[in-house]
């Protein structure tokens, strides 16, 4: 069941074959391994999606599927979950990010008398560290989300199997 749901959103190998943002890694994306719907690739890639997602880097996209090919996780959920971010989002996500950041090294966010250069790099040091602390923890829990439902699923599906042999069992005997 797990394996359905996923075939049905994930792209296709071939439409992102030929997509051109994924040009670069050329002859790579014929490694099986990037397409295989399984509970490991897919909690895999849902935490370099997520995580990657989160940093305030450009071409998150091209870092997911780097990390997707290095670690021979699910290709298409990791580059789709960079997503989580976009250009909607962008504010909030990274405003909560410097936020944290911001309260863990302990400094107080301050409007800019006057906007320069030194006040800009000043402000990137609780943006990264809230974006790696806030990247880390949404990774992880987006990968123990894609374990739990599909151990959830597989269960479900156990039960289910045991109901209609029980039925027929019932009914045959």
């Amino acid at each position: 069941m797990p394996k359905r749901l996923f075939r049905k959103y994930l792209p296709s190998p071939d439409r992102l074959k030929g997509h051109k943002s994924l040009s670069f890694l050329g002859g790579v994306l014929s490694d099986p391994n990037l397409w295989h719907i399984n509970r490991h690739s897919l909690a895999g890639a849902a935490f370099i999606g997520v995580f990657t997602g989160l940093l305030p880097i450009p071409l998150q996209m091209g870092l997911a599927a780097l990390l997707a090919v290095r670690f021979h996780c699910n290709l298409p959920l990791s580059v789709v979950l960079v997503w989580i971010s976009n250009p909607v989002t962008y504010v909030p996500i990274f405003y909560f990010t410097y936020r944290i950041g911001a309260w863990m090294l302990g400094m107080t966010p301050s409007p800019p008398h006057g906007i320069d250069v030194a006040w800009f790099v000043e402000q990137l040091v609780p943006l990264w560290a809230g974006s790696l602390v806030c990247a880390l923890a949404a990774g992880l829990t987006a990968y123990l989300a894609v374990k739990l439902f599909w151990r959830l699923a597989v269960v479900r599906s156990w039960n289910l199997r045991a109901r209609r042999r029980r039925r027929q069992d019932r009914d045959g005997a």
